[in-house]
C-alpha cells in the first residue's frame, strides 16, 4: 500500500503538476485561514485525483477487551489517531468554524469559495469592536466629555458585546483544542447512567460524521484523496460478546457510500464464527458465522501456509531471540579463563553441566534450522507454534540432563522432535501415551518396550475414533493426520521405551487430556462389559 502511495504520487504530479499540501509549517497557517473564511468544493479535477494517502491506524482489541464497550475502543482510537496525524488545533477549528465540502454547481473548477457571511460577520464585529473602543476612549481621555457618564456606559455595552462574541469562539475552539474527541467518549463510557443513555449512540455517530467532513476537507486542501486503514489484530483471543461489539462498529462507520475507512480484521476465521454464534447477533442467519462473515467482508484473503524456507527464516528468527543462551555461553568462557589465571581448581560441575546443556540445545536447534532433516518439515506454520517449540526444547533438554544417569538418554534432535511432535498432534499423542501407561500397567511382556509407538496407536484408533465426540474439541487442535502416521511410522519411529523416557519432561503437552482420556476409556470398557451377557454353568455334586 505505501508502494502504491508513491507511485500514484508521481503519477498525479505529472498529470496536474500540482503538489500536495500538508498542514505543517507554512501550511498550518494556510489550512486554519481556509477552515476560518473559505466554502470547500468537490469539483470534477478533484474526483479526477488518483494520489491516495493512506493514514494507518492499529487496533489491538486485546488492549481494551476489559471495557464494557470494546467497539468505543475502536471509535476512541480512530479519533485519536486522526487528531495526532493531523494536529488538535486544525481539527479545533474546524468543529468551530469549518464547512462540510459540497459538490460544485455546474462546470465550476473552483475548489475553495469565500465565506461572504462569515467575513460580513467578523467585519461588523471588529467595526463594532473598534467603534465601541473609540467611544470609550474618548469618553475616558477627552477634556470636557469625562463627566458625560452616558457616553461610557454607551461605550461599555458596545465594546463588550461585540467582544464577547469573539471571546466566545475563542473559548470554543480552546475547549476542543484541550478536550478531545477522545475523552469525550471515554465520558460518556465512564457516566453512571451509560447504560441508559438512548442517545449515546448518536453522539458517537456524530463525532464520527464530523471527522469524515474533516477529512474530506483536508482532501481539497492536500490535493490527494485520504484513507483510513484500521488493522484490527487480537480481536480472536477476545469474549464473543466482544467480538460481535466490534464488528458492529465495523457495520456502523462502514454504512455510509462514501466512507474514508478501510478494515483490514486480521483474525483467524475459525475462531471467530464460533463466538459470533454464540450471540445473539445471529438471529435471522440460521445461526451461522461464515454466513455472517461473507456478508461483512467485502475481499477475504486467506494467507497461505509458510513454505519450507519461510518457516526456516521465522525460526532463525526466533532462536535469535533466545539471547540467554549466548550470554551462557559467554559468560562461562570468561569464568573459565579468569579461574585459570588465579589459578583456580577445576569449574565446579554445575557450570560444566550447564555448558553441556547449551551445547545440546544448540545441536537440537540446528536440526530445526537444517533443510535437508525431514524434522524441518514438520515445523508449524503458526508463529505462535513455532516460539512455543522454540522456548520447550531448552527446557526440556535441560530436564533429560538431570536424568542423564538413567541408561538410553535420548539425543537432542530426538528431543526436538519429541517436543515438535506434542506441539502439532496433543491428542493423538496423549491417546497413545494413554493406551501405553494401560498396557504398562498389565505388566506386557519383556520386548514390550521395543514396539514402536506408532504400532501402538494403531492398535488403539478404533477405539478413540468411538470417543470422538466428547474428544471433539481436544481432536481438533491436532494437525495433518497423515502427517501424524509419517512422523512416527517412518521419519522417527519412536518405542514405547523412548515414549516412557520422554513422558516425564513433556512439559508442552497438556496431561489433562491424557487422564480425560483413561477416566473415558474406563467408563467406555465399563458399558460394554455391561452390555456384554455372561454366561454361567452351575455342577452340581453327583455322588458316586
Amino acid at each position: 500500500m505505501r508502494q502504491e502511495m508513491v507511485q500514484r504520487e508521481e503519477a498525479e504530479l505529472r498529470r496536474s503538476h500540482q503538489k500536495p499540501r500538508s498542514p505543517e509549517g507554512w501550511g498550518l497557517l494556510l489550512v486554519l485561514w481556509y477552515l476560518a473564511f473559505y466554502k470547500p468544493i468537490i469539483t470534477e479535477a478533484h474526483l479526477r485525483r488518483k494520489n491516495i494517502e493512506f493514514i494507518f491506524i492499529r487496533f489491538s482489541a486485546w488492549q481494551y477487551a476489559g471495557c464494557d464497550k470494546l467497539w468505543a475502543g475502536l471509535v476512541t482510537t480512530l479519533c485519536d489517531s486522526i487528531r495526532h496525524h493531523f494536529g488538535a488545533l486544525p481539527l479545533s477549528v474546524y468543529h468551530v468554524m469549518g464547512t462540510r465540502p459540497r459538490f460544485a454547481s455546474g462546470f465550476s473548477q473552483k475548489e475553495w469559495v469565500l465565506k461572504t457571511g462569515t467575513c460580513l460577520k467578523l467585519w461588523g464585529m471588529l467595526f463594532v469592536l473598534s467603534a465601541g473602543i473609540s467611544i470609550l476612549l474618548v469618553a475616558l481621555l477627552v477634556p470636557g466629555i469625562k463627566d458625560h457618564h452616558a457616553l461610557k456606559v454607551v461605550g461599555s455595552a458596545v465594546t463588550s458585546l461585540s467582544g464577547s462574541g469573539l471571546a466566545l469562539g475563542a473559548f470554543s475552539i480552546l475547549k476542543n483544542l484541550l478536550i478531545s474527541e477522545k475523552q469525550k467518549i471515554e465520558r460518556l463510557t465512564n457516566s453512571d447512567k451509560f447504560t441508559s443513555q438512548l442517545g449515546f449512540m448518536s453522539k458517537v455517530r456524530n463525532e464520527v460524521e464530523v471527522l469524515v467532513d474533516y477529512l474530506s476537507f483536508m482532501e481539497i486542501f492536500e490535493r490527494r484523496r485520504l484513507r483510513v486503514v484500521l488493522e484490527i489484530t487480537s480481536l480472536d483471543i477476545c469474549y464473543p460478546e466482544k467480538v460481535a461489539g466490534v464488528l458492529n462498529a465495523m457495520n456502523t462507520l462502514l454504512s455510509e457510500a462514501n466512507t474514508p475507512f478501510i478494515f483490514i480484521l486480521a483474525v483467524d476465521p475459525s475462531v471467530i464464527v464460533s463466538c459470533l454464534e454464540q450471540t445473539s447477533c445471529m438471529k435471522g442467519l440460521a445461526d451461522n458465522g461464515y454466513l455472517y462473515l461473507s456478508r461483512t467482508v467485502t475481499l477475504p484473503f486467506s494467507i497461505p501456509e509458510m513454505g519450507a524456507r519461510s518457516r526456516l527464516r521465522f525460526l532463525e528468527a526466533a532462536i535469535q531471540t533466545r539471547e540467554d543462551l549466548m550470554y551462557r555461553i559467554i559468560t562461562s568462557n570468561v569464568e573459565r579463563r579468569r579461574a585459570k589465571c588465579r589459578g583456580a581448581p577445576a569449574a565446579p560441575s554445575r557450570r560444566e553441566a550447564d555448558a553441556e546443556a547449551v551445547r545440546c540445545i544448540h545441536e537440537a536447534f540446528r536440526c530445526l534450522h537444517d533443510s535437508t532433516d525431514p524434522l524441518t518439515r514438520y515445523l508449524p506454520t503458526s508463529s505462535a507454534h513455532v516460539r512455543r517449540i522454540v522456548n520447550t526444547i531448552p527446557v526440556t533438554l535441560r530436564l533429560l540432563l538431570h536424568r542423564a544417569g538413567t541408561p538410553g538418554t535420548p539425543s537432542p534432535r530426538a528431543a526436538a522432535a519429541w517436543v515438535v511432535l506434542a506441539d502439532q498432534w496433543p491428542c493423538r499423542l496423549s491417546w497413545a501415551l494413554q493406551c501405553l501407561e494401560d498396557a504398562w500397567q498389565s505388566r506386557p511382556s519383556p520386548d514390550f518396550g521395543a514396539r514402536s509407538l506408532w504400532s501402538i496407536f494403531q492398535e488403539n484408533v478404533g477405539e478413540l475414533s468411538s470417543l470422538r465426540q466428547p474428544l471433539h474439541n481436544v481432536l481438533s487442535l491436532d494437525g495433518d493426520a497423515e502427517l501424524f502416521q509419517t512422523f512416527l511410522a517412518c521419519d522417527f519411529p519412536f518405542t514405547a521405551r523412548d515414549a516412557r523416557a520422554f513422558l516425564g519432561v513433556t512439559v508442552n503437552l497438556d496431561h489433562s487430556i491424557r487422564h480425560k482420556m483413561g477416566l473415558l476409556r474406563g467408563v467406555d470398557r465399563l458399558q460394554k462389559a455391561a452390555a456384554t451377557p455372561v454366561s454361567r454353568s452351575v455342577q452340581c455334586p453327583h455322588p458316586e
